[in-house]
């Protein structure tokens, strides 16, 4: 039996499709991802915290569910918007249908939506506040819903996906990163580990006195949802440890140390979120493509005030995707070099940190 579902946008629009995944209402801010694979590892980023996801290409869910490819530990979007949902997936890893993974994580998904029009709306008008609902639910309750709930600027998202007590993991190995969690991917820690590092995930509110007490060879300032402006605990702990021990940020930990050292952030209007961003090194000229997934910025204007400098820059719209302290062992991405599925063109940036972090 097919049963409704509906999508409602902050500017009055309601969009209606067919209900899967779990019987329930959620708002959030109504993004778009562009990667042909990859829904697994978009729906359990915890940089979607937040946010209800859709995805441009037009199915998902038909190569299924498998955990191998969790980026933490379970579904932390708030929603997923689909043109088509594949009831039968086929992979010899999956262990279960995309509906169920949904139904599991109590999150609701909406498909036959027109993905491509809502796309262009987003990218016409910028993101904006939603809510999808797979309950009976009156049309202006959920318009209401959709208006009258905080902008993702007001919410403290970090917190609800950051770790509350130290984890270690690969106490084997002689190098220790450790990590500011503020929304920590698993590819990340697994890149570390596959490159014989010890890892020590810490929450990002934690005294840095308590963080130096663990020893650590570098520190890695984590990915992460939400306005990098609220977690002043972190911005707080890269001023006091930068001068200290090498450090690296990914994403939301590019932000971190950018606001760090003075420079401004910014909203964007729709945000990066794909697998198909191209960057250029600015000393090299060599372009990768990456997978990106951020709704904010460093104002690239602001960094000439401060003591960092732009390492590389992104050729759709001139972005900051890399910035370096010109004296102290600090840099970031905007990026994500350890995504998952791929590309992978930009791996190599975890192995230029943990040489630094040897000739420190």
């Amino acid at each position: 039996m097919i049963k409704e579902a509906k999508l409602a946008l902050e500017d009055g629009t309601i969009l209606y499709g067919e209900s899967f995944g779990f019987e329930t209402t959620k708002t959030g801010e109504v993004v778009f991802a562009t990667g042909m694979t990859g829904y697994v590892e978009s729906l359990t980023d915890p940089s979607y915290k937040g946010q209800l996801l859709m995805n441009t290409y037009p199915l998902q869910g038909n190569y299924g569910i498998s955990d191998e490819w969790f980026q933490s530990d379970g579904i932390k979007a708030e929603g997923f918007i689909v043109r088509e949902e594949s009831k039968h997936p086929s992979h010899s890893k999956s262990k279960e249908s995309l509906s169920d993974f949904l139904e599991e994580y109590k999150i609701p998904g909406i498909s036959g939506v027109d993905t491509r029009a809502l796309t262009i709306k987003i990218r016409e008008h910028g993101t904006m506040k939603g809510v999808l609902s797979t309950e009976e639910i009156d049309d202006e309750e959920l318009l209401s819903l959709a208006k009258n709930q905080p902008d993702i600027v007001e919410l403290d998202l970090v917190d609800k996906v950051c770790v509350d007590k130290p984890k270690i993991l690969g106490e084997d190995f002689n190098r220790r990163v450790a990590i500011l969690d503020c929304g920590i991917k698993n590819n990340s820690i697994n890149a570390l580990l596959k490159r014989e590092t010890e890892v020590v995930v810490l929450p990002y509110k934690m005294d840095y006195k308590e963080i130096l007490d663990y020893d650590p060879d570098g520190i890695l300032v984590s990915s992460g949802p939400g306005d990098p402006t609220r977690v002043k605990d972190a911005i707080e702990n890269v001023r006091k440890l930068s001068e200290k021990v090498p450090m690296f940020g990914i994403c939301l930990g590019q932000q971190i140390i950018g606001l760090a050292f003075g420079a401004k952030i910014y909203k964007m209007k729709f945000g990066h979120r794909g697998i198909n961003q191209p960057v250029k090194d600015i000393a090299n000229g060599k372009v990768s493509i990456t997978s990106q997934n951020h709704g904010f910025s460093i104002d690239p204007s602001s960094v000439e005030e401060t003591p960092l400098k732009m390492t590389q820059i992104n050729l759709n719209d001139g972005t900051p995707e890399g910035i370096e302290h010109r004296e102290l062992p600090v840099s970031s991405v905007q990026y994500h070099p350890e995504a998952g599925p791929g590309p992978h063109d930009t791996d190599y940036v975890f192995d230029r940190f943990l040489k630094v972090i040897n000739e420190f």
